[in-house]
């Protein structure tokens, strides 16, 4: 079964740049803009993996990730918090809540490294 990676950015760029890098390989990307609209998006489908954000409007990445992991159908997806050097006062809360962080601005090597540490991409056929 192809994994779903959920992308959780209130950047329309970030989104696009993570749909071009999973672009080889065979996965269902999906996307969401704020953390409610990202909850909204794992009702449709379950993902394998979450790629969050941690400031955005509506639902910041923190509150978003404290939802996931106080459910326990979805509490044990793996989270990849996408972080900038402002949030530096949240790394604490990342590591608390099981969430692996990702600084900003990453390349997609660093970003397809950090997928391939928790699933394994297979290349499109």
């Amino acid at each position: 079964m192809r994994p779903t990676i959920l992308t959780i950015d209130d950047a329309k760029a970030v989104r696009l740049m993570v749909e071009k890098a999973l672009a080889p390989f065979d996965c269902e990307p999906t996307e969401a803009a704020n953390g409610f609209n990202g909850l909204f998006e794992m009702e449709k489908r379950r993902p394998d993996l979450i790629l969050l954000d941690v400031m955005m409007p509506v639902m910041n990445g923190i509150d978003m990730l404290e939802r996931v992991r106080s459910a326990p159908e979805i509490a044990d997806i793996p989270v990849i918090m996408l972080t900038s050097r402002s949030d530096h006062a949240y790394m604490a809360d990342i590591a608390a809540l099981g969430a692996t962080p990702l600084m900003k601005p990453f390349t997609e090597a660093a970003l397809l490294e950090r997928i391939g540490a928790v699933l394994k991409l297979k290349p499109r056929k």
